[in-house]
């Protein structure tokens, strides 16, 4: 058999192993391996001195301390009680528009994710602060449910990222030009999910009621309890892009930083400590385990040529490369059914980098065309978070409001994919859009 073929049956094994529900990680361990093996003509060592060296030259990586580092600002931030001064604050500004509560939910998730990184733990976080308001104010379980759900996924669409950071590693770029590329289309897609609610209340009004107005004096106010935290955000990716701080560096900054913002006006613990660390090694050990499982894989598609003669027939096939990049999106949105966000990225940027960086797109620079194709994936992984039939965010803002059905919850976030699809139209054809920032401070 052809490299071609074989690389062809690693990936339908592997997709049979998910959906017998065996671990990502695990999958991809086992049919890497399965796949370097045959490639060697059924011999046991290249295959165990490829093992012997795999582990040591993935995690003996120092950039891979960042995230650890960023789990546990996370962390500190969830169990410290960080969110619920951003909420508030959001809150006070907005909270008395029509849709307004809903409003300040996804404000507050886009501030929560400048200092957690975590999409999952934004949904979970900011719904146990936003879904007791919501329901007080009596909003339409949909869309209160949608807007949280949708909300969530700026926890990786805002810097810090861990998948941006997954991708700067497998690419070689630059964690701080990914970062500062993906502040816009951020902000962009918190504004859009705004629009939406602002879209759905006007055609419902009863589905959004208004909240309660709040002086002008207090809401300024509780602007004092919030600037701590864009301190921590600012010195965190200025930091990084700067240079004065490397990643590791500034992510460590940024983690002492928020412990003790969690200790001082969160009020946490020892207990809450306790439980930021254990949950650290807990996430970090899941992504540690994919990432081996990843370079496994990956060593068996390199040794079959697949990505390569991919690469090659994409390039000298004539498509546009448009068509070819769109092309990819779809794949990504199909993946997002049935994997989560960091196996995508991890299983598909070996083979989709090289495609992308071997076309043309608006006579864009190679580095331009990395850091742009980056946001973008990273933009269609966002959409896997939320749409059926995995959409974990979905499922965990539906176990929050238990008295929503799922299929409202789905229902409830179908307005803010319209709103995810036309950002990333957006993004394709005005690259500029992430770039603009990388430009104008040197990058």
């Amino acid at each position: 058999m052809s490299g071609m073929t074989i690389g062809l049956i690693m990936f339908a094994v592997m997709l049979m192993m998910l959906a017998l529900r065996v671990h990502i990680g695990i999958s991809m361990f086992i049919v890497g391996a399965a796949g370097f093996w045959v490639m060697n003509d059924y011999s046991w060592l290249p295959l165990l001195n490829s093992i012997k060296n795999l582990a040591y030259a993935r995690f003996s990586n120092y950039d891979l301390a960042v995230i650890p580092l960023f789990m546990l600002m996370g962390q500190f931030a969830t169990n410290g009680g960080l969110s619920r001064a951003l909420f508030n604050c959001v809150n006070n500004f907005v909270g008395h528009f029509k849709g307004g509560v809903a409003m300040a939910a996804v404000g507050a998730c886009a501030a929560f994710g400048a200092i957690c990184g975590s999409s999952l733990a934004t949904a979970a976080t900011m719904g146990q602060v936003a879904l007791p308001e919501l329901k007080r104010y009596k909003y339409a379980g949909s869309l209160a449910t949608g807007a949280l759900a949708a909300g969530g996924t700026l926890g990786i669409m805002i810097p810090p990222s861990v998948p941006l950071v997954i991708y700067a590693v497998l690419t070689q770029e630059s964690i701080g030009k990914l970062f500062m590329a993906a502040v816009i289309p951020g902000v962009i897609a918190m504004l859009g999910y705004m629009l939406v609610i602002r879209i759905v209340v006007a055609l419902k009004p009863e589905a959004g009621p208004a909240g309660a107005r709040v002086p002008l004096g207090v809401a300024l106010r509780s602007l004092v309890g919030v600037i701590p935290i864009v301190l921590v955000f600012m010195v965190v990716i200025v930091g990084i892009y700067d240079g004065w701080a490397n990643p590791t560096e500034a992510a460590s900054i940024g983690a002492a930083a928020c412990g003790i913002l969690a200790m001082v006006s969160g009020g946490m613990r020892v207990e809450g400590v306790i439980r930021s660390v254990t949950g650290t090694a807990q996430a970090t050990a899941m992504i540690f385990l994919v990432l081996l499982g990843a370079d496994m894989l990956n060593a068996g598609l390199a040794i079959t040529q697949m990505p390569v003669e991919l690469a090659g027939w994409v390039k000298g096939s004539g498509m546009p490369p448009l068509s070819v990049m769109f092309a990819i999106l779809v794949i990504y949105i199909f993946l997002g059914c049935v994997m989560d966000s960091l196996a995508m990225i991890l299983l598909t940027i070996p083979i989709f980098y090289p495609i992308v960086m071997g076309l043309d797109f608006w006579g864009m620079s190679g580095p331009d065309k990395s850091v742009w194709f980056g946001i973008l994936a990273l933009m269609v992984v966002e959409i896997g978070l939320v749409h059926p039939p995995v959409g974990m965010n979905i499922y965990i803002i539906n176990r929050l409001a238990k008295d929503v059905p799922v299929m409202e919850t789905f229902k409830g976030v179908m307005p803010f994919l319209a709103s995810d699809l036309l950002r990333i139209i957006l993004l394709v054809f005005f690259p500029v859009i992430s770039l603009y920032l990388v430009h104008t401070f040197g990058g």
